[in-house]
């Protein structure tokens, strides 16, 4: 359009995203930043480039090329993000039916299991009570592949990310306490055991939306998530499945717990919970991105064994 600046030098365009930034190479430009984030999506998917931006605060990128952070790019579209599932040998819930579903009706550009995938119940701090039985490492290990495996097929071209819970961590903790001598030997960490996907510690979407296991604890985790961390924040952990919006001089942001895709009252928690009543919701989180921008995060609620909530509806799964 007449009077906006333009560039036409694609090297120009890159520098100027990664000096400034997002929101600010959009002021210049005089265009939205939607339009600069497909641009730059188009960009990276032609050169192999990636098109990183600056921490706002202190003028470097945020957790420069480590490799626990992943960054994606959505411009239009829908991501999916469950967590908590704490699989089991032979246990398939409602919440991990409607996943697999969602998978398969609204074609996610990406899928992110957001820790606690693996349950690790033979390897954990908490001690047998009753001598209760407890699946076997293997037994775990076999279960994830099965339940993952659905979700990928469902999933069809989405990206496939698994950030790293504290319940996952356990595989690798063990044996690196039991038996160090055998760091860096192939199986010994829990992603040899499952190539399809990505390991991080956190997903990044178009610079503004944190996807990660855990960050701040407690029943105001989501506001104070989202408070510290100076963006929205997409966690797991605490099982509770709710949006916390926050506003300030910047605009609005989000706090989102994922819930879990487990049953809060299934065998996995029964005795370390001592059958105590637990604020949680089994569910997970959709996430729709119009022009690079996040809309209002929504969740899928489980109400009871063979239905979900989604959108003031009631869906059999």
């Amino acid at each position: 359009m007449p009077g906006q600046p333009r560039l036409s030098d694609e090297a120009e365009f890159i520098e100027l995203v990664r000096t400034i930034g997002v929101s600010e190479t959009a002021k210049r430009l005089g265009i939205t930043k939607g339009s600069v984030f497909e641009r730059r999506e188009r960009i990276e998917k032609r050169t192999g480039i990636s098109i990183t931006v600056p921490d706002p605060i202190r003028g470097t990128r945020i957790a420069v090329n480590h490799p626990g952070k992943l960054d994606a790019i959505v411009s239009d579209g829908v991501v999916l993000v469950g967590s908590d599932c704490h699989y089991w040998p032979g246990v398939v819930t409602t919440a991990h039916r409607a996943f697999v579903r969602f998978c398969r009706e609204l074609k996610p550009k990406a899928v992110v299991m957001n820790g606690d995938v693996f349950d690790g119940a033979s390897i954990s701090r908490h001690p047998p009570i009753g001598w209760e039985n407890r699946p076997s490492v293997v037994g775990e290990i076999e279960a994830c592949k099965d339940r993952l495996g659905e979700i990928t097929v469902a999933a069809g071209k989405a990206l496939r990310f698994w950030s790293c819970g504290n319940h996952d961590a356990r595989f690798s903790t063990r044996l690196a306490l039991q038996a160090p001598e055998y760091a860096k030997v192939h199986g010994v960490a829990l992603n040899d055991h499952f190539p399809d996907w990505q390991s991080c510690w956190m997903v990044v979407i178009n610079d503004e939306v944190v996807i990660k296991h855990r960050h701040k604890n407690g029943v105001h985790s989501t506001h104070n998530s989202t408070l510290w961390a100076g963006k929205t924040t997409i966690c797991g952990h605490l099982h509770s499945l709710k949006v916390t919006p926050f506003t300030d001089y910047n605009g609005t942001r989000f706090g989102v717990d994922t819930g879990t895709l487990a049953e809060p009252y299934s065998e996995q928690f029964a005795n370390y919970t001592e059958l105590n009543p637990v604020n949680w919701r089994s569910g997970f989180a959709v996430l729709t991105f119009h022009k690079g921008r996040l809309l209002w995060p929504e969740v899928v609620h489980v109400l009871d064994e063979n239905t979900v909530e989604f959108r003031g509806a009631v869906i059999n799964v």
